[in-house]
């Protein structure tokens, strides 16, 4: 059991050690804590004992184990209160009346990669639960259209088609009028299917090059059914923390964010806002995954932050808390 000033101490070591990085050592505590550098080097040996804290091979400091965040984010963290730059960002999205929801939500976790330099993860709802309601083509000139996808629980996707200039727009438009008229219903991961063996039929009889435009719209759907309920931001960020500079650990944490099934992992089944570092959680020992679900009108869904294991984690779940507050869970 840690008595008052053990606890002050891994407070102070944690919270320097996520803003430097750095191994702390007693000589930097001495004023702030008023002991000598003796007594600190005691406290910070028993630390150790306790497996709060370990020594680094570089230095006489000490830096905080997975342990000791564990026992600082249960027994010592308050969240933060959010600064008002961070909440004019979020409030912006937010009061956008332009903006779908889970675009807003989309957005506001692009931000707060912005604002953190952690990476965010945004998993909605199975797609087998969004069903297509309408698809339209834009043309863009005479060999670029841009194909909109909308489903029934408000998602929108859009991709550039780039089609020969041999195809009339009028042959594109009767297209889009059969694809309308047969996949309208149908759940999105189940559309790829029907096109091939419904739709692709019945284009052939009205439509003379309905294979190049059969090919383009096959593709186009096969890119929402893998794209349409997960967005990474910000995978990049996490790779300017010092802790991975080493170029072995960048490549298998690049590969983990490109790995579908490894990112449908961070999936969570708890309202709670929840931390899993290191080792509790199933992406990587060696960062923090800080994640929460959010429920929208009946769609329910992910959103994570993930960042190395001296994360700020009384800002980031502050963050968090006001994107579930604003989004009516």
């Amino acid at each position: 059991m840690m008595n008052d000033r053990q606890t002050e101490l891994l407070k102070l070591i944690i919270e320097d050690y996520i803003k430097t990085a750095r191994p702390v050592s007693s000589k930097s505590l001495c004023e702030i804590m008023n002991c000598s550098s003796a007594t600190i080097r005691n406290e910070m040996a028993t630390l150790e004992d306790f497996g709060y804290l370990e020594k680094t091979h570089t230095s006489s400091g000490r830096v905080p184990s997975e342990k000791g965040y564990r026992y600082y984010v249960d027994y010592i963290m308050k969240p933060k209160e959010m600064n008002g730059e961070d909440m004019l960002k979020l409030q912006t999205i937010f009061h956008n009346q332009s903006l779908a929801l889970n675009d807003a939500i989309l957005r506001s976790m692009e931000i707060i990669s912005e604002l953190t330099s952690y990476t965010s993860v945004v998993l909605g709802s199975s797609s087998k639960e969004n069903k297509v309601t309408k698809v339209e083509v834009v043309p863009l000139n005479d060999f670029q259209f841009i194909t909109i996808v909308v489903t029934d629980k408000g998602h929108v996707e859009h991709r550039t088609m780039n089609l020969p200039d041999t195809i009339s727009v009028e042959e594109v438009r009767q297209t889009v009028e059969l694809i309308n008229k047969l996949i309208i219903g149908t759940p999105i991961d189940e559309v790829s299917s029907k096109l091939e063996f419904e739709v692709k039929p019945v284009i052939a009889k009205y439509v003379k090059q309905h294979e190049v435009l059969y090919n383009a719209f096959y593709s186009a759907f096969s890119d929402f059914t893998k794209e349409a309920n997960v967005r990474v931001t910000g995978t990049k960020n996490i790779l300017m923390q010092p802790e991975f500079d080493d170029a072995t650990k960048i490549r298998e944490i690049m590969n983990k964010f490109e790995d579908q099934s490894m990112i449908n992992n961070i999936k969570e089944e708890d309202n709670g806002i929840n931390i899993y570092i290191g080792s509790e959680n199933e992406f990587d020992d060696d960062v923090t995954v800080i994640k929460t679900k959010y429920s929208l009108g009946g769609e329910e869904g992910t959103i994570a932050l993930i960042g190395p294991k001296r994360m700020e984690y009384d800002r980031v779940i502050a963050l968090l808390d006001y994107i579930k507050q604003n989004i009516g869970i």
